[in-house]
């Protein structure tokens, strides 16, 4: 069983039926015994980093997920769920994320070009040991995802970085170590390329 984290953000029911088309078993759910039975979790997350961190806050689920992460139980993170994954935003100062990764993040700098930054841009595999296994498995260097989004994670370990895009300046896209991922772009968005990253998930 998937369980995809619910905690009022996200689009759900999007990455639900995407996941489930690639051959996942899914279930939307707030409930820790659920994550706990879990195979593997997907954190989502839309909109402003405070406002994630403070409905998931509400929820009380935030010692469960950081106890499943640790146990090894693979994470997916996705947008603003990848972003919580980090000590802290430049969005919202004065909040913790789940420090899960060393590292902030920050407003991308893209002169002359619109904030937030919205559509299909080419990512680029940084980590070569990704096309192997894990989210970008057979799929190929330079393909294009869909983005929504204004800030980007910068992490201490640079070596967690999978792949990044261009947008003003480099911008992390994906990141992995161990049994956490995590992308910018939405998958589910993404056309065929978002569902292998999907599928990768499911597998690794």
């Amino acid at each position: 069983m998937i369980v995809l984290i619910d905690y009022g953000v996200g689009n759900l029911y999007s990455v639900a039926k995407a996941t489930a088309y690639v051959g996942g078993d899914v279930k939307i759910s707030s409930a820790a015994e659920d994550i706990k039975r879990a195979e593997k979790i997907i954190l989502p997350g839309v909109g402003a980093f405070g406002d994630c961190m403070k409905n998931l806050e509400a929820t009380g689920l935030i010692p469960t997920i950081k106890q499943e992460i640790s146990a090894g139980k693979p994470i997916l993170g996705i947008c603003v769920g990848m972003q919580i994954l980090f000590a802290g935003s430049e969005e919202s100062p004065n909040v913790d994320g789940l420090k899960i990764f060393g590292g902030n993040v920050r407003k991308i700098c893209a002169d002359n070009l619109k904030i937030p930054h919205m559509g299909w841009n080419a990512v680029a595999i940084r980590n070569s040991q990704c096309v192997m296994r894990n989210l970008f498995k057979d799929i190929k260097d330079n393909s294009y995802f869909y983005f929504v989004h204004s800030y980007h994670a910068v992490p201490d370990d640079k070596n967690i970085i999978a792949a990044t895009t261009t947008y003003g300046e480099e911008v992390t896209a994906a990141v992995e170590f161990e049994n956490i991922f995590a992308t910018q772009f939405h998958p589910e968005k993404s056309g065929d390329v978002g569902l292998q990253v999907l599928k990768n998930f499911l597998d690794a």
